[in-house]
């Protein structure tokens, strides 16, 4: 009878496959100052989309999963709409200034969602290059 008694191990810690090289993501091309560019959110928002996706794993990945993205996008909408959301002012205040008031309360908490992005990509329900993008 042949023994494994001290030989390497075959499987388990340390003996993982070599992975393949993450995919990357420019974010150079997405900007949102005027003027903001005609096709981003259109071509410049299906390329990234189609990266993320390729990213994930494709169809049969365990990342990137739509939920998890609309999570983000959800919060991130919701974030935006309590900045940007039109309420009555003050004869004297002028819309900007409430905005950037709004801003500087939400902040701390929009700031936050790169931690959550950070957590995800450490439960591996997304990746490094949704983590790259999102950030």
């Amino acid at each position: 009878m042949a023994s494994n008694y001290g030989a390497p191990r075959q499987t388990g810690w340390g003996n993982e496959r070599p992975s393949a090289p993450p995919i990357t993501i420019s974010v150079t091309d997405i900007t949102l100052q005027n003027p903001i560019p005609v096709e981003l959110f259109a071509q410049i928002a299906q390329e990234k989309a189609q990266k993320i996706f390729e990213a994930g794993g494709g169809k049969n990945g365990k990342k990137n999963k739509s939920t998890q993205l609309r999570k983000f996008y959800d919060e991130l909408v919701m974030w935006s709409d309590k900045v940007h959301s039109n309420i009555k002012l003050e004869k004297d205040q002028k819309s900007e200034s409430v905005r950037k008031a709004r801003y500087e309360q939400s902040a701390p908490f929009i700031r936050m969602m790169n931690a959550k992005v950070a957590y995800a990509c450490g439960r591996e329900h997304v990746d490094e290059c949704f983590e790259q993008m999102f950030s």
